[in-house]
């Protein structure tokens, strides 16, 4: 893409983002993205192939960014629990960060159609199962405790992250950082060989 193109798709979906904030995804129109971006439907449908296809961009712009960090983070040297809870914390810091566009996505994803929903769901899982290799990682070498799937490790901790949108305020005491790290700090103690006795009355 050349430089002259690269602005116009950025302004389409910064237009896009805005509208959907504000308007909401059904409320908001391509006639209304594509003027307050000041370009034709026919520029726009160089770039998107629809409506749904802009709210897909917003958020796999996000998961792409987060996919390649958390690949970095993976691969690189280090103890499988320090890798985890860099990984855990940056997912929780990169979301506070790009919070507008998570919140739009979760809040329209049910809007989408079918198909792009389904390649979008299947981006998703990708992501959460490179997360689970690292759970996985730990289990076999006996760093992490073994009783509880990895998979439910993984459900239980992005069910928080993927909830943010609904109470996390910028203006509030915490920083995005700051509330990553008391995010994977709870991850990995959950995560500890010898948990605590489970509760009974």
């Amino acid at each position: 893409m050349t430089q002259d193109q690269e602005p116009v798709r950025q302004r389409l979906l910064g237009e896009a983002t805005r509208l959907f904030a504000e308007r909401g995804f059904e409320g908001t129109s391509v006639q209304g993205i594509v003027s307050a971006a000041g370009v034709t439907k026919g520029a726009m449908y160089h770039y998107f192939d629809s409506k749904d296809d802009l709210l897909r961009e917003i958020y796999g712009r996000v998961l792409r960014m987060q996919m390649e960090r958390l690949t970095h983070f993976a691969e690189s040297s280090g103890p499988v629990a320090e890798r985890l809870h860099t990984a855990a914390a940056d997912v929780v810091a990169t979301t506070v960060e790009n919070l507008d566009d998570s919140k739009i996505f979760f809040r329209s994803m049910h809007l989408l159609a079918p198909d792009i929903r389904k390649v979008v769901r299947a981006e998703r899982r990708r992501y959460h199962e490179r997360f689970r290799d690292l759970v996985i990682e730990g289990q076999q070498e006996g760093t992490f405790r073994k009783d509880v799937p990895a998979d439910i490790v993984v459900d239980f901790f992005f069910g928080s992250v993927h909830h943010l949108g609904t109470w996390y305020s910028p203006e509030g005491p915490l920083s995005g950082s700051e509330l990553g790290a008391h995010f994977a700090d709870l991850l990995l103690t959950s995560l500890r060989p010898e948990p605590t006795p489970p509760f009974t009355k």
